[in-house]
């Protein structure tokens, strides 16, 4: 579900405090979002996986311990391939880019305060 335009902006104003507050924090969460899953690495993974099963039940038909535990560590291994999260080529430009609100005086959590106060009272009144 996408987000509203009203809490894009407020999650834009939040990033912006968090650079200001924190850079070092704002950095090393940044570095951690470029990984993401490739869908190539899928591919790759998913036929090595496809591989192991293959080899798993030759080794098992055929009676071959040793053919399907290294038929099951194949399939482990593709798995564990797939689904292993590989670092991005850059960071999302459309993130952080035009938006130029300043941040508040009281900082981050004195704001992140007053807003929940905000819909508190909002409510209480209904």
């Amino acid at each position: 579900m996408p987000l509203s335009e009203h809490e894009q902006r407020l999650l834009d104003q939040l990033e912006q405090q968090l650079h200001a507050d924190d850079p070092k924090f704002a950095s090393h969460m940044e570095s951690a979002s470029g990984r993401s899953l490739s869908t190539r690495h899928i591919v790759v993974g998913s036929l090595i996986a496809v591989a192991g099963i293959l080899v798993l039940l030759i080794g098992i038909s055929n009676q071959i311990i040793a053919l399907g535990v290294l038929g099951f560590i194949v399939m482990g291994a593709g798995v564990y391939w797939a689904t292993s999260k590989r670092s991005g080529g850059g960071k999302d430009a459309s993130s952080t880019s035009g938006k130029s609100s300043p941040p508040s005086k009281g900082g981050f959590m004195s704001n992140l305060e007053n807003r929940w106060d905000e819909r508190r009272q909002g409510e209480d009144r209904q």
